[in-house]
């Protein structure tokens, strides 16, 4: 039986293939389809051939991403398409099925490939072998990019060039992507085989089995050994080095492992938030400036307020997490270039699976505790989709560096002067969080997405130094992806929230009779003093109340009093719903909300102790104070759980794969935050 594909016909193949004519079968820019297993050093040949000109987009119907690039041969153009690490083209992940339709032409808005860059690791030949059995059988041109050969040269066996080019009948060529030695003729392989089409012929011994006719999964794994060894490579023993052992002892260990894990975790969390917070203050710094800029130029009114406010204060809001969300992915991209985040998985996954989760989800519930949105992102380092959608269900519980504020806020007001219970309190909340998390992923494995956990089923490459440009190029590569989309999203929602905050307008003397009472006051308290500071203060604590007015008269300050029935068995009254529901889109706007509502100013906002102080004050129309110890502690419940980040739920619709799962993780995490805050305060106040 011939498993090949000539040019000017269709053969018998072991797999359908789509009938293609000539005139489809070339497009106007030649596409390569870059194939190889996971840990081959795929990414690093493909970030030689991109530099910085990758695009990152999904595949159609899939949440399954690839990155491609338009690359300068000498015989023109042509895309390289960078297809997920495989071992297989059997269909057994999402990811083998979608390289697996890719090469057979069946994706929508995707021609079949023109060529195949086929990666192998040199320095475990015969496991890449079986991927490259699969893919020459597909009959498509193929060119061979045998990597890792400068450390291929110091292991006691050599490869035999001529022996391997000869048993796989398709252009071979060393190659070390990190260093960039033999790119240049690989280049010139790719543009002979684009020139002269010539497709892959399937050699005999996989044409023909003898062992075990009905198994070609057994002829592939035969042929593999057997070109293994004719190339002189002895993999009966192979190991990865004394070196790489002794590492292994330690960083494998069922104990000292762990440590070991959270130790270096711990590194790079505290490098994100030291390294990060410069950056952040910077971008934070810049639109500030930018605001007052561009505010200069304009008059005081709406289109003022629009673009300061809801345009240039919603992208900064955004792009305020940039520097986090770059410094994480770069470390753990440089981890897993190492050999170390596979090691990691391996020693984590006995205790994630208590849960249902794999231990690979253990590494993104870290990082959500410096931002969920890059969290959200490395998800996809989970192979199985329902072990993926449970982690990116559960990571938004886990406190991020957003709930921040919010905790000094409350806690300032439940334990001002005591640092050891404000500690404690602090510690309690980050914990419920975690619980929370690791409960709902076990009743999201046993109800919505069941199924056994997969197993954990790993290849431990060798240690080896990891590629800063490959790390860097990846980091800006999730950078772009992060702005175009969750951006974008969020500018939208960002200027519905501020229309929804600022209209309907109030009318001229449309304040209530109290504000115009104690408007009044302070005007006849400016008539009675020269002093320039006095007179400033007086004339903004005019400014807010008339800001306090205005909110309470607009569509979100109605809507705070709609849901005063709602909130009030958890303890809120109108305005402390003023500032819950406008923190929907960002859970740390309730600080500023609540400073106008309050009116008090920027600076003492920024005081958590003045701030607290003020808000203690608060009382309500029966003269009760707002903030009581049950409204507090039912207040802090809420927001350690509830989901009130517009740029995470923008994140989890585009790598769950739909709205749906969006609106589900709202809906689930405000019922949770609203059953557990209802039972704080009616169980604090009943004790009261």
């Amino acid at each position: 039986m011939v498993l090949g594909r000539s040019k000017d016909k269709n053969v018998t193949s072991s797999v359908s293939l789509p009938v293609v004519d000539d005139d489809s079968r070339k497009p106007q820019l030649p596409v390569i389809a870059l194939v190889g297993n996971p840990n081959a050093g795929k990414t690093t040949l493909f970030n030689q051939f991109s530099g910085l000109r990758a695009k990152t987009a999904n595949f159609a119907g899939t949440t399954i991403d690839h990155r491609s690039a338009r690359v300068k041969f000498n015989h023109g153009d042509a895309e390289l398409l960078d297809l997920p690490g495989l071992y297989g083209l059997d269909a057994a992940t999402p990811e083998e099925k979608v390289a697996q339709d890719v090469l057979l032409g069946r994706v929508e808005g995707m021609t079949q490939p023109d060529l195949v860059l086929l990666v192998i690791d040199a320095t475990n030949l015969e496991r890449n072998l079986y991927l490259a059995a699969r893919t020459i059988e597909l009959g498509l041109p193929t060119v061979v990019a045998l990597n890792m050969w400068d450390l291929a040269q110091k292991l006691p066996t050599k490869i035999n060039l001529d022996s391997l080019t000869k048993d796989l009948g398709v252009p071979v060529i060393p190659v070390s992507a990190r260093t960039g030695d033999g790119i240049e003729q690989l280049r010139q392989a790719i543009d002979t085989s684009l020139e002269h089409y010539k497709p892959a012929i399937a050699p005999e011994s996989l044409q023909e089995c003898s062992s075990c006719c009905e198994c070609p999964y057994a002829a592939r794994f035969d042929w593999a050994e057997q070109v293994s060894d004719r190339c002189g490579v002895n993999n009966e023993h192979h190991t990865h080095g004394p070196m790489t052992e002794a590492i292994d002892r330690i960083l494998t260990h069922p104990v000292i492992g762990i440590f070991a894990f959270f130790a270096v975790m711990a590194v790079v969390f505290i490098l994100i938030f030291q390294i990060a917070t410069y950056p952040m203050d910077m971008i934070e710094a810049g639109f500030g400036y930018a605001g007052a800029w561009v505010g200069s130029f304009l008059g005081e009114g709406d289109l003022k307020s629009l673009i300061v406010d809801g345009i240039i204060g919603g992208v900064g809001g955004v792009l305020v997490f940039l520097p986090q969300i770059l410094i994480l992915f770069f470390f753990l991209t440089l981890l897993e270039d190492t050999g170390y985040m596979a090691r990691a998985a391996f020693v984590m996954d006995r205790l994630m699976r208590r849960v249902g989760l794999p231990g690979r989800a253990f590494v993104p519930m870290l990082s959500a505790h410096a931002c969920a949105i890059p969290a959200i992102m490395s998800t996809k380092i989970i192979e199985d989709r329902r072990d993926r959608l449970v982690t990116i269900l559960v990571l938004p519980l886990l406190t991020c560096s957003a709930r921040l504020p919010v905790y000094v806020m409350l806690i300032a007001l439940l334990f001002a002067g005591n640092a050891v219970y404000a500690g404690l309190a602090f510690t309690g909340a980050y914990s419920l969080g975690i619980i929370a998390a690791l409960v709902m992923a076990f009743l999201f494995k046993k109800t919505i997405l069941p199924g056994d956990t997969r197993p954990l089923v790993i290849e431990l490459p060798s240690y080896r130094r990891p590629s800063i440009k490959t790390a860097t190029l990846l980091t800006l590569d999730r950078a772009k992806l992060f702005v175009k989309k969750a951006g974008t999203i969020i500018l939208v929602l960002s200027i519905l929230l501020w229309a929804a905050s600022t209209y309907p307008k109030m009318p001229e003397g449309g304040e209530s009779a109290v504000a115009q009472q104690r408007i009044a006051q302070i005007e006849q308290q400016i008539t009675q003093t020269t002093d320039e500071t006095a007179v400033a203060e007086f004339n903004n604590q005019i400014e807010h109340i008339q800001a306090k007015e205005e909110l309470a008269y607009s569509v979100a300050g109605r809507a705070g009093k709609i849901f005063e029935p709602v909130f009030r068995p958890l303890g809120f009254d109108w305005q402390i719903n003023v500032g819950v529901l406008s923190s929907f889109a960002a859970r740390e706007v309730i600080v500023s909300t609540l400073a106008i509502v309050y009116g008090v100013g920027e600076e003492v906002a920024e005081d958590g102790d003045r701030f607290a102080q003020v808000l203690d004050r608060q009382t309500r129309e029966d003269g009760s104070r707002v903030f009581t110890t049950a409204t507090s502690f039912s207040l802090l419940v809420f927001y350690v759980l509830a989901m009130q980040c517009l740029p995470t739920q923008a994140v989890t619709k585009r790598e769950a794969g739909g709205w749906k799962w969006a609106f589900f993780q709202l809906g689930y995490m405000s019922v949770l935050a609203y059953g557990l805050a209802l039972i704080t305060y009616q169980t604090i106040s009943f004790f009261s």
